[in-house]
């Protein structure tokens, strides 16, 4: 049969994680590509008595649910979110199959083909791959260590009809970066000014290293009484487990109306088996003490992944020294292609990302993506002489 996929369809590439997690499987690879917590950190048994909790309640908490999610649950994240400056209510809530459906779905029902999207470049790769999947017209803003630089914002702004801009303030994916307060506040005027959705990803908010320092949402800038510029969502994949796959979106009751609707095309709703057991996790467990102990073994292994990367002595190459989240960027010699510099690490047994896939228009080569929360003090080691190799390699 000659099968008619349609154009979006037949253009569109894999993610670039995913296919290197397809190569490492298997294998005796020391992975720093995949955004995965470490599994030995995951409150299993915590898991399985809320798991237990909920059959215990009989068949009827098996039954199908309603779409916008466990309405105890998204009662508890109202609460929790609270100490994060963010008021919301459950009726402005949308659980999520991990945020990377709240991504979807919202670029789903706010935006048509052709329409404009800022993003920072680099950005998330995901969000990009969702994006390009809608025929979105992707347009890159200038950053810095401190976000957008207004600028280059303003300037898009005025030369593009932009209908939605999408950030990652805070410990941002690829960069590992804050945005400053002031930089945050910008955006959400300058947006709030000209009628301009903000679509807020906060998947690593809980994960800081500096627990005295504030990065207030973008969300929580806003005056309560007129909110409605930003879209807020995060997720339970950095703080409890990935597997329960299980985010949430607020914002103004149309926009969680509208992708209410479009979640119940997608799958009428996410897991309500996961929902409660999340529900009942809430109940009887300390995820903020959880969330610290997290917080103290990434801030190690970040802290040793810089510190073995200097002992090489590289003098042509740098990295971010990151406040929180997974990830450290690194910038190496201009002339440098981190993809071919890949394949010498798969070779040595490593796996990163390049930088490329991170880009919008005008990729960088020279860079690339590493996790150091999945990896253990052994592996990181291992894993650093392995990439020290390959650079070694390429340098030849």
């Amino acid at each position: 049969m000659e099968y008619q996929l349609t154009a979006t369809a037949k253009h569109v590439q894999p993610s670039a994680v995913r296919e290197i997690l397809k190569l490492t499987q298997g294998k005796s690879v020391i992975s720093f590509a995949g955004g995965l917590p470490a599994e030995e950190l995951f409150p299993v048994s915590a898991l399985q008595n809320a798991f237990e909790k909920v059959f215990r309640q009989g068949p009827q908490a098996l039954q199908y649910s309603i779409t916008e999610g466990y309405t105890p649950l998204r009662e508890k994240i109202c609460e929790r979110m609270k100490t994060k400056g963010i008021v919301a209510k459950p009726e402005d809530m949308l659980l999520t199959t991990g945020s990377q459906q709240a991504i979807d779905l919202l670029t789903r029902v706010y935006m048509e083909p052709g329409d404009v999207l800022l993003v920072e470049d680099p950005t998330y790769l995901a969000a990009l791959q969702v994006f390009r999947y809608q025929n979105v017209q992707v347009v890159a803003v200038e950053s810095d260590a401190e976000g957008m630089v207004p600028q280059d914002l303003l300037a898009k702004l005025d030369q593009y009809p932009v209908k939605m801009v999408y950030v990652t303030p805070t410990f941002s994916n690829p960069e590992g970066k804050v945005w400053s307060v002031e930089r945050r506040q910008q955006l959400l005027d300058a947006c709030r000014s000209r009628n301009i959705l903000i679509l807020e990803d906060d998947p690593y908010g809980d994960i800081q290293f500096h627990p005295e320092k504030k990065y207030p949402s973008i969300y929580s800038l806003e005056d309560p009484s007129n909110r409605g510029t930003v879209v807020y969502t995060s997720t339970f994949s950095k703080t409890v487990v990935p597997a329960l796959r299980t985010g949430w979106v607020v914002g103004a009751p149309e926009v969680i109306k509208a992708m209410t609707y479009a979640k119940q095309a997608a799958d009428l709703h996410s897991s309500s088996l996961d929902q409660q057991a999340l529900y009942q996790l809430l109940l009887d467990f300390d995820l903020n003490l959880h969330i610290e102990q997290i917080r103290k073994h990434y801030f190690k292994r970040m802290r040793l992944m810089t510190q073995l990367l200097a002992e090489q002595q590289w003098d042509d190459i740098r990295w971010n020294q990151p406040e929180g989240g997974m990830f450290l960027w690194v910038e190496f010699p201009a002339n440098w292609n981190t993809e071919e510099l890949l394949r010498l690490a798969v070779q040595e047994g490593v796996a990163f990302v390049p930088g490329t896939e991170f880009f919008v228009n005008s990729p960088k080569k020279n860079k690339l993506r590493m996790n150091y929360t999945h990896s253990n003090e052994e592996q990181l080691s291992t894993g650093v002489n392995r990439l020290a190799r390959a650079v070694e390699k390429f340098r030849a």
